[in-house]
């Protein structure tokens, strides 16, 4: 992803599917852009604060949970695979999956590049004879592997419950897509978070010292910035609301009050109170998490959970593809 990083004539650096996203978002009804566009490098930098914060319960779960499971992981995924590691982020919870699985290879893929390549240089040196391949790129889309991994069996990591953010539909799509690119006998090692009581989960997007308001906030600066935008920053706050019905979590930028404002020449104008949707997290129960996955291309293989079933963590095979008569 190419971002501006000055003033004269770098709009045109501007991700194009970044624009049109922001621009058919905001003149959708209801308001929506998507989740992705939170990651420049500042929203990667507070999302990585976000997961060190008290209420934020996945991160510390999830790699509690993989810490515990290493012994078993290990035999059940073999050694000498290539871990490929989906929205990477920081790569934190990487390392304990590193030494479970002894790869041969781990290709990071993020679309927040100056980020990718920093956190790769971490982990390069804390496995120095591990071949890191960091991979600039959206996830999200198809991929065609870097040619060193091509023929090596793989392990998709896809940790933190990102496949919430999706809707199932997309998130079927999404496994197909990781099914394809990993290729035959591949495995997928994923975090789905758990269905509980909202007092703990709206706290999780909701935090008390304001990180995840500011995470939010962000994407408005970034449309400022990249897309000569106009919008107030002080004319939205942050919402966040369990949807019992679709069992998720959603993020809004509600206006606090009327407010006009241009982006990319275009002009807008919101009500108070009316918002524009920047995020769901899908939330799964064990049956429907397992249902999920059969139908995106993968058959589980093994289940695990934290003592008070807050988060879970999958391994899962790919399924043989079809042959059409």
């Amino acid at each position: 992803m190419l971002k501006p990083e000055g003033e004269d004539g770098l709009r045109s650096l501007t991700d194009p599917a970044f624009r049109a996203d922001v621009l058919v978002g905001l003149e959708r009804r209801p308001r929506a852009i998507p989740a992705r566009w939170f990651y420049d490098r500042r929203g990667s930098e507070l999302f990585e604060a976000i997961t060190d914060l008290p209420e934020y319960y996945p991160t510390r779960t999830e790699t509690a949970i993989l810490e515990t499971i290493c012994p078993t992981l290990h035999d059940l995924v073999g050694t000498g695979r290539a871990v490929v590691e989906f929205g990477s982020g920081s790569s934190t919870k990487t390392p304990v999956v590193l030494r479970c699985v002894e790869p041969s290879a781990y290709v990071p893929i993020d679309i927040s590049g100056d980020f990718l390549r920093e956190s790769s240089r971490a982990l390069a040196a804390q496995f120095p004879d591990l071949t890191v391949l960091p991979f600039e790129a959206d996830f999200l889309k198809p991929l065609t592997l870097p040619a060193a991994v091509a023929d090596r069996p793989k392990l998709g990591f896809f940790p933190g419950s990102t496949i919430g953010n999706m809707t199932p539909a997309m998130a079927c799509d999404l496994l197909r897509a990781m099914r394809s690119s990993l290729g035959e006998g591949a495995m997928l090692l994923i975090g789905m978070d758990r269905i509980k009581d909202p007092a703990v989960l709206v706290p999780a997007y909701d935090d008390a010292a304001g990180v995840t308001a500011a995470f939010n906030l962000n994407l408005v600066e970034r449309i400022n910035r990249e897309l000569d935008g106009t919008m107030p920053p002080a004319g939205f706050r942050h919402r966040a609301i369990w949807n019992d019905d679709r069992a998720r979590i959603e993020m809004h930028l509600e206006a606090v009050r009327d407010i006009a404002f241009t982006v990319d020449g275009r002009s807008f104008a919101m009500a108070a109170g009316e918002t524009i949707h920047t995020e769901n997290s899908h939330k799964y129960g064990p049956r429907d998490a397992r249902i999920l996955l059969r139908t995106g291309g993968w058959t589980p293989v093994a289940e695990w959970t934290d003592p008070d079933g807050l988060f879970a963590v999958y391994l899962a095979e790919a399924q043989a593809e079809r042959v059409a008569p």
